[in-house]
């Protein structure tokens, strides 16, 4: 029964992370990739301080998907066998290592550095090096971040209806 809860918990959560991860691959940053560069400073700025300011339900969801895979992870070593359990194994692996890694690693140090520039400071060559210093590579890893979310996503999704 545990490792079903986890398993539903895990699964409802990380869908929610590769969801929101596609949100900003496909609208977000596209959207403000037509700004100019202070402004898109500027809104990139404000959609990361709402995350920053510890936003509940999105800690919540990003966070909480983290400890129910690890739950799921160590609940399904113990109860299940085969291809079941390769398959949690394969899953967990990827989601820590190629969702929350880089988040950690490359998209919230982007984030932060970007967070530093006083954006009603900045003249035209101070804004348009900011934003090249952060949109592509940050871009570049949520892509890859929302690719293997909704892998993980689709992999926890057959667990369920395995099980």
């Amino acid at each position: 029964m545990f490792l079903n809860i986890t398993l539903l918990i895990a699964t409802l959560l990380s869908s929610l992370v590769a969801g929101f991860l596609f949100a900003f691959a496909v609208v977000a940053m596209p959207g403000i990739s037509r700004l100019g560069d202070r402004e898109f400073v500027r809104a990139f700025q404000v959609m990361d301080g709402v995350i920053q300011d510890n936003q509940p339900l999105f800690l919540f969801v990003w966070v909480g998907s983290a400890v129910a895979m690890l739950a799921a992870t160590i609940a399904g070593l113990m109860q299940l066998d085969g291809l079941n359990r390769t398959m949690l194994l394969s899953a967990a692996a990827a989601y820590f290592l190629g969702v929350h890694l880089p988040t950690a690693t490359i998209n919230i140090p982007l984030n932060n550095r970007l967070q530093k520039h006083k954006v009603d400071e900045m003249n035209d060559d101070e804004a348009s090096s900011v934003r090249k210093g952060f949109e592509s590579r940050w871009n570049r890893w949520n892509i890859v971040r929302t690719l293997i979310a909704f892998s993980v996503a689709g992999a926890m999704h057959t667990l369920l209806l395995r099980l």
